[in-house]
């Protein structure tokens, strides 16, 4: 079975007030291991939606979601949390680091549900903090980082747990053009190095454009995938 994601006749529905929004429509969508695919549409058309269902954060009212390996419909209560601790990473635009931990406490936090004794989930996290390039900021607070720092150091904890897939919702949002290269160059990094697979929602054509693949929604449909120059 593929270890990438695919996503199989996907609908959902959402209810407000006595109207029902159907966000996503039958949707068709097959995506490689091991690539870097950008998710682009206008508000609306279902994107975070997509995210939140690859990440088993919500079920499809209809079809199959399979996501390295695993149909995350099928899974339920702690296997569920198992799955997609283990599997999915999850990085997001308002970075969501706990402002009283250290860089280290804070890429550590994935890992205190693990077997692993603390001296080994301090190795991980500081290896993870020394792929992403912040080794020597490991005991600074985020208030102490900059913005891209910051998304550094909630990266390194996105994959501070080895997941296969990594799902950036505007990573980039929240930063100044310089700040968020340095973080695209950094997925690119991960993508090509580590084989991590790595849907990335963003608004931003010229992070989109870095990616290998541009998968356009539009009205919870797909509408098209185009080649980033990343596969030029």
């Amino acid at each position: 079975m593929s270890e990438g994601i695919q996503l199989e006749g996907v609908t959902k529905t959402f209810r407000r007030g006595g109207e029902e929004l159907r966000v996503l429509d039958g949707l068709d969508l097959h995506m490689d291991e091991g690539r870097f695919y950008a998710l682009m549409g206008p508000s609306g058309s279902g994107k975070t939606t997509l995210l939140n269902l690859v990440g088993g954060l919500d079920r499809p009212d209809h079809g199959r979601v399979v996501v390295a390996g695993e149909d995350v419909g099928q899974l339920e209560g702690d296997d569920l949390s198992a799955w997609r601790a283990r599997s999915v990473g999850f990085v997001f635009q308002g970075f969501n680091l706990v402002p009283v931990l250290s860089a280290l406490e804070n890429v550590r936090l994935p890992l205190t549900l693990t077997p692993l004794s603390r001296k080994q989930q301090d190795e991980h996290a500081r290896f993870a903090l020394e792929v992403v390039g912040l080794a020597d900021r490991a005991g600074h607070r985020p208030q102490q980082l900059s913005g891209g720092q910051e998304q550094r150091v909630a990266i390194a904890r996105a994959i501070v747990t080895d997941p296969k897939v990594l799902l950036c919702d505007e990573p980039t949002g929240d930063l100044d053009r310089a700040s968020a290269d340095g973080v695209i160059d950094l997925l690119e990094r991960l993508n090509r190095e580590m084989n991590k697979t790595i849907l990335m929602v963003t608004h931003d054509p010229a992070a989109a454009d870095r990616a290998q693949r541009l998968v356009h929604l539009d009205k919870g449909r797909l509408g098209s995938i185009q080649e980033g120059t990343a596969s030029r």
